[in-house]
């Protein structure tokens, strides 16, 4: 089921992309702010890095210690970034100014919040649903993250639980013990924002299913789920992610993964997003460009940035995406600003999720990619393999002409 084309609603927003797109052939082989700073005799650069965090620079909360041979390269004699970088997280759970804190103080340098891209931040243009009173899911600052993306009227889970105990019924010890009376004076939900993996997912499944059937009533209990149901807005669809575990975790994606399989076996319909957001989504992409050319601008470089390099450890988040981008940017659209990007290059490191194959043929992959955008194996093709970050960051210097 195609994500709903509800892009063209989209506030206008001066350097950000207005819709999302998607395809399903890639780009193949290589491709030709605050805080920064380039050395005297360096010209201004014409290319900037989407870094991933877990598995590429931290795993879990260690620093990868190639991570910090990296950033020895990229920064400039008096600390400061010599190109543009921004960190492309499909994590959500934290707030904007806390990550860029905590990456401040494991990788050396300070990290500017306008540098971090959580899974939810491109929500910020969906404003069309500010104003609804949306039902939001996830853990950590998850109404503080929902107000800063523009969201003014939000219900947690455990709210709507606590309005309705009768609802949560799995867990034995939560169950109600006396019979609650019906309430008629809770205003009725308009919509559902999944921000990130919740703590409980049997609660949040039951009760986000409670307000899609009764179509954000759920005190009461229509006989037929309607059709359309409200409308759903999500981010992070990676199916697992690297933290200190030999073996990756559950991730966000396997949380929509168990909604959507629910939804369509008690429907006989597929749950319908009105937006997901976060690695491989185009928007994404086309956010974190705009953040790179906002800034080089504040920087005084004058030449564009044209070529993109995004690393990452997983191939269905971090490859895909960069190459599904990549392929938009050769488009009329895509290059719609003459400014924009030319290229973006994913290079795939082994120190996450990904891992190189063993000896001996190759056994064929499984899709762990989110069922709306469906499998093209070449959009799965790393531009480069590397070992880890620093070797990627070595590489780009080098096929940019600058001195690593």
């Amino acid at each position: 089921m195609a994500v709903l084309g509800v892009f063209a609603a989209v506030r206008a927003v001066p350097g950000l992309w207005r819709r999302a797109t998607r395809g399903a052939a890639g780009f193949r082989g290589p491709c030709p702010g605050r805080g920064y700073s380039v050395g005297p005799a360096q010209s201004p650069p014409t290319f900037g890095f989407l870094l991933d965090i877990d598995g590429v620079l931290v795993r879990g909360h260690q620093v990868i210690p190639a991570a910090l041979e990296a950033f020895r390269r990229l920064l400039d004699a008096q600390g400061q970034l010599r190109v543009p970088v921004v960190f492309v997280t499909n994590a959500g759970n934290i707030l904007q100014h806390d990550k860029a804190q905590e990456l401040s103080a494991l990788l050396g340098f300070r990290v500017e919040p306008d540098q971090v891209i959580l899974s939810h931040s491109p929500l910020k243009l969906f404003s069309q649903f500010h104003g609804k009173r949306m039902l939001a899911s996830g853990q950590g600052p998850l109404v503080e993250n929902a107000r800063a993306l523009g969201f003014e009227n939000v219900v947690t889970v455990d709210e709507l639980r606590m309005a309705f105990p009768t609802l949560d019924m799995v867990d034995l010890q939560r169950r109600p013990k006396t019979t609650t009376l019906p309430r008629d004076d809770f205003p009725a939900i308009e919509g559902v924002l999944l921000l990130g993996e919740p703590v409980r997912w049997e609660t949040s499944l039951q009760l986000i299913m409670d307000v899609l059937l009764s179509n954000g009533s759920p005190g009461t209990g229509p006989a037929t789920a309607p059709d359309p149901h409200l409308p759903v807005l999500a981010s992070n669809m990676d199916l697992l992610w690297m933290a200190e575990a030999k073996m990756p975790r559950f991730g966000h994606g396997t949380f929509l993964l168990c909604l959507e399989t629910i939804y369509r076996k008690v429907t006989g319909r597929e749950l319908r997003y009105q937006g997901l957001t976060g690695k491989p989504s185009v928007l994404t992409y086309r956010y974190a460009e705009a953040l790179i050319r906002q800034q080089a601008a504040r920087r005084g470089w004058a030449a564009p940035i044209r070529n993109l390099y995004a690393v990452g450890d997983n191939p269905m988040s971090d490859v895909y995406g960069a190459n599904l981008f990549h392929r938009h940017l050769q488009t009329p659209e895509g290059a719609e600003a003459p400014s924009a990007a030319r290229s973006c290059a994913p290079i795939l490191v082994c120190t996450g999720v990904y891992s190189p194959a063993a000896p001996g043929p190759a056994e064929p992959s499984p899709f762990h990619g989110h069922r709306d955008f469906g499998l093209s194996p070449g959009l799965l093709e790393a531009a480069h393999v590397v070992s880890d970050v620093d070797e990627a960051v070595r590489l780009v210097l080098r096929q940019e002409g600058w001195a690593a």
